[in-house]
């Protein structure tokens, strides 16, 4: 049985450079490393499970930036979550008074 062969990061984060350019498969075909393999380290740098620097000076924010955007999203979010439980609140209600309603004109029927 082939052994498992261990790359080091800087040898994955090259190749995922190089299949940007060239594309996957011919990644895989000049490095000489399975398509999967190559597909897995992608997959697994756009997911953020594999640290690749992938930062170049025209794409890179700053950190400052960075941290400024994440935390608008953050106040965004907690916004959104604020405002859904408060409709889920008044859904609730809305739910017992109906609920309630139904029972008392099936009381009167009776």
């Amino acid at each position: 049985m082939a052994e498992a062969k261990n790359y080091d990061k800087s040898y994955k984060e090259q190749a995922i450079k190089l299949a940007k350019e060239i594309g996957n498969k011919k990644a895989s075909n000049e490095l000489g490393v399975p398509y999967s393999t190559l597909y897995g380290w992608i997959t697994a740098a756009k997911n953020g499970e594999l640290d690749v620097d992938e930062r170049t000076p025209e794409n890179a924010m700053s950190l400052a930036e960075e941290v400024r955007k994440l935390r608008k999203e953050i106040k965004e979010f907690e916004k959104e979550n604020k405002r859904l439980n408060e409709l889920n609140e008044f859904l609730e209600e809305a739910s017992a008074f109906f609920a309630a309603s139904r029972q008392r004109s099936a009381k009167k029927k009776e």
